[in-house]
């Protein structure tokens, strides 16, 4: 089966001018996600994980190089809402209920009342939070509200979602617990996804494939497609599979962290 390219990036930089001087967060990036593949990008703090997000998002614009989304430039991908975004914190309205604040999307681009309805219970049914609709966000932990950002991101079914480490801020068991209910979502939605982490054994348990990125200027100095099969539970983490991939990765980080000083 010939795959579809979602994301399509060719010898992509970015400078940021700055008083201080250029800083120049990306170099020379080369990669392609295909039609749902998971891929996690991950790397040290300051590598430009999230500002290629961002670039994807058309949050931030490339100083050269190109890039492509659903085969248009980033603007228009923005445009037509091709992709969902989930932020670092949930960033719900605390003044608007779980179900309102799901369906503010569905408002802004002009969905009727009974199709936001049921598109707001899809989704909060496909997150496990339909007995919860009608809470504030207040009311919920913070698994539960980035569960619910979650719901808003997919609540007008965009094709890709972008995902800036979500569950970083986390506690291990509940982090966990969300790995497990986000890789289901991607399973049952068949989603492209972005992902953007600092942890190891979160990237290879989540990801059809791994960028590992090196310190600034970010560069990717490996992509790791994972063999492991899409239907997995956390009890994979002790395989030797999975810790051959995670070994791999640990190594990318390293030698990746070398190749910047020896520059």
């Amino acid at each position: 089966m010939t795959k579809v390219d979602v994301v399509n990036i060719d010898n992509l930089s970015l400078v940021f001018n700055t008083n201080d001087g250029d800083v120049h967060a990306l170099q020379d990036i080369d990669f392609k996600i295909s039609k749902g593949d998971f891929v996690s990008l991950i790397g040290p703090s300051g590598c430009g994980k999230t500002t290629l997000l961002r670039v994807i998002a058309d949050l931030q614009l490339p100083t050269s190089g190109s890039i492509k989304v659903n085969g248009k430039s980033p603007e228009r991908a923005r445009s037509e809402r091709d992709y969902g975004y989930v932020f670092q914190s949930p960033a719900l309205f605390p003044w608007r209920t779980i179900s309102g604040n799901i369906g503010m999307p569905l408002e802004i681009m002009g969905f009727n009342k009974s199709e936001r309805k049921e598109r707001i219970e899809k989704n909060l049914d496909l997150v496990n939070l339909l007995d919860f609709k009608n809470k504030f966000p207040w009311q919920l932990s913070g698994g539960m509200q980035q569960r619910a950002s979650i719901a808003r991101a997919l609540s007008f079914d965009p094709e890709l979602l972008l995902m800036d480490e979500p569950f970083g801020a986390l506690d291990e068991i509940v982090r966990d617990h969300l790995n497990e209910q986000l890789l289901d979502l991607w399973r049952k939605t068949e989603k492209t996804v972005v992902f953007v982490t600092h942890s190891i054994p979160e990237a290879v348990f989540l990801s059809t494939h791994i960028v590992v990125m090196s310190p600034r200027p970010g560069k990717i100095f490996d992509v790791i497609e994972s063999p492991l099969s899409a239907d997995r539970n956390l009890s994979i983490r002790e395989t030797p599979e999975f810790l051959k991939i995670a070994q791999r990765v640990r190594e990318g980080l390293r030698a990746g962290h070398s190749y910047d000083d020896e520059k």
